[in-house]
C-alpha cells in the first residue's frame, strides 16, 4: 500500500516495531520510517509483563505523529501496529484499520471501535457499530507476475517439471521443516522449501537433486514459478497465492498459539475453493503414499479481487466508504 500511495504522489511514513520482519526489510526501500518499542499482544490474551513496552511504544509513536503531523493513520493491527494507532486515536487523527485474518485479532478489536473505518480481507460478522464502517477491500500484495518458465530458469529450475513451493511464514516453521521433507522427497518434483533464516544450517543437508533450501524467497517470484504451494495458512501468503492463481495444502498453527486466526483463514481459503489438511496441528503421517498430497491440492481455487492494493490503499478506501454510506450501503 506504501508503494501504491507513493506512486500516486502522496508522501508516506511507515511506523514499524524494533524487532520485526520491517527492521530488516525498510532500509532496503526508499520509503522513510521508524522503528518503536512494541509489547507482543496475544490474539486472544493480554500479557501483563509486555505492558511497559506497549506503553513506551505509544508514547514515541505519540511523538513522532506530532512531529510527522499525518492527515491519517492506517494500521494493520498486531503488535506492530497497535502503538501506531492507539496513538492517532489518542491525538484526534483519523484512524483507519485493515484486518487481515478471518478472524479480528486483540489489537483491531480494541482499536475498533475508535477507528473511522475498518477494511476487511475477507467478510466477518461484526457488532452493527463496527459493521456500519466496515468495508471489505481484500488484501493488498505486490502485483508482480513472472512467465512460469521464466521465473523457474530464474531460479535454477527445470522448466519442464512440476515446482513445489514450502513456505513457513516469514520466519520459518520449525515443524514444517522436520515434518513435510520425508514426505515431499518421494515425489518426483522438484521442491524449493523456504525453512527460515535461522534454520537454514540445520536443513541445508535435504538439499539434493531438485530439492532446495532457502532461508528466504521472493515471493512475487517464487509464487510464479510453484505449480503447488505447501505453507502455513497466514493471510499474506493466502492472499499471494490467490493473486497467483496457486493451488495450496495448508497447514495452520493451532489454535493453542494464535487464537485460531489461521484456522479462519484456512477455513475461509477452503470455502471459496482452496484446500487444507487437518485441524492446527494435523500432519500427513511419515508412511503416507506422496501422491496422496498432490491429489489433496486438485480442484479450484480462489481468484484475488483485480488491483488489490489501489482497493486497500486509505484514499480510494475514503472514497468507497464515503460512497457507499451516500447510498446507505
Amino acid at each position: 500500500m506504501a508503494e501504491e500511495l507513493r506512486r500516486r504522489g502522496h508522501p508516506v511514513f511507515y511506523l514499524g516495531a524494533e524487532g520485526g520482519l520491517e527492521a530488516r526489510l525498510l532500509p532496503k526501500t526508499p520509503i522513510p520510517h521508524a522503528l518503536i518499542p512494541a509489547g507482543k499482544l496475544d490474539r486472544s490474551a493480554l500479557r501483563p509483563q509486555e505492558a511497559p513496552k506497549v506503553l513506551q511504544g505509544v508514547l514515541r509513536a505519540q511523538a513522532l505523529l506530532r512531529r510527522l503531523r499525518p492527515k491519517a493513520v492506517l494500521s494493520t493491527g498486531g503488535y506492530a501496529g497497535f502503538p501506531g494507532g492507539m496513538a492517532a486515536s489518542l491525538l484526534g487523527i483519523p484512524l483507519l484499520l485493515h484486518e487481515q485474518n478471518a478472524r479480528m485479532g486483540l489489537a483491531n478489536r480494541a482499536l475498533a471501535p475508535l477507528a473511522k473505518g475498518l477494511a476487511l480481507s475477507v467478510p466477518l460478522a461484526l457488532p452493527a457499530p463496527l459493521a456500519r464502517k466496515a468495508r471489505v477491500v481484500g488484501y493488498p500484495v505486490r502485483e508482480v507476475r513472472y512467465p512460469k518458465d521464466e521465473a523457474k530458469r530464474r531460479l535454477g529450475f527445470d522448466p519442464q517439471r512440476p515446482l513445489l513451493l514450502v513456505l513457513g511464514g516469514s520466519q520459518g516453521s520449525l515443524e514444517l521443516n522436520e515434518r513435510l521433507p520425508p514426505v515431499l522427497r518421494g515425489l518426483p518434483v522438484q521442491v524449493l522449501h523456504q525453512v527460515g533464516e535461522r534454520w537454514v544450517e540445520r536443513f541445508r543437508p535435504l538439499e539434493g537433486e531438485g530439492y532446495r533450501v532457502a532461508g528466504f524467497v521472493d515471493t512475487p517470484l517464487a509464487m510464479s514459478a510453484a505449480d503447488l504451494l505447501l505453507s502455513r495458512a497466514g493471510a499474506g501468503t493466502l492472499a499471494e497465492a490467490a493473486f497467483h492463481g496457486l493451488p495450496a495444502i495448508l497447514f495452520p498453527l493451532s489454535p493453542k498459539l494464535d487464537g485460531g486466526a489461521q484456522l479462519a483463514n484456512a477455513r475461509a481459503y477452503a470455502q471459496a475453493g482452496g484446500r487444507f489438511w487437518g485441524r492446527g496441528t494435523a500432519f500427513p503421517p511419515r508412511s503416507s503414499r506422496p501422491w496422496r498430497i498432490w491429489r489433496r491440492a486438485k480442484g479450484p481455487w480462489p481468484a484475488s479481487p483485480p488491483r488489490g492494493r489501489r482497493r486497500a490503499s486509505p484514499t480510494f478506501w475514503r472514497r468507497s466508504y464515503e460512497k457507499g454510506a451516500h447510498h446507505g450501503h
